[in-house]
């Protein structure tokens, strides 16, 4: 199975010059907890519910004025289309990361894989295996 079999393929973003606020408001509308953003046409980031929390809401920001890549992540990870779903999962718990971008030929962002997707998709064992290993700290508690 390949990574197009399971992505989501209703992949809608934000412009790196949005606002965190009308990134909340997007994400609401489409129940959703992760946008691309894009600049000058090219995908620059991603950007998550969580990112939000963690970089706008905690620190207490101005979400209203606060543009989306002040606190998007940058550093992409993403998989191919023909990518079988096994190199989607290994990317996912090497990056510790719960949604991945996939890229066709040209690299352009066709989708998005979850780790929900793949749940559905594969073992409920190998999935449990997965999200430990996505979820383990990056940095032990001292």
């Amino acid at each position: 199975m390949k990574a197009k079999d399971v992505m989501t393929t209703q992949v809608e973003g934000v412009l790196s010059e949005d606002t965190v606020q009308q990134a909340a408001i997007k994400m609401k509308e489409l129940d959703v907890g992760v946008l691309p953003v894009t600049s000058a046409g090219e995908v620059t980031g991603i950007l998550t519910d969580r990112d939000i929390v963690v970089r706008s809401v905690a620190p207490g920001l101005d979400h209203s004025t606060q543009k989306v890549m002040d606190i998007a992540t940058q550093d992409l990870v993403s998989c191919g289309e023909e990518d079988d779903i096994q190199v989607v999962a290994d990317l996912m718990e090497k990056n510790q990361i719960r949604r991945l971008l996939v890229k066709n030929e040209a690299g352009e962002v066709t989708g998005i894989v979850s780790l929900g997707d793949l749940a559905v998709q594969i073992q409920k064992e190998k999935t449990g295996e997965i999200l430990s290993r996505v979820s383990e700290p990056a940095h032990p508690q001292r």
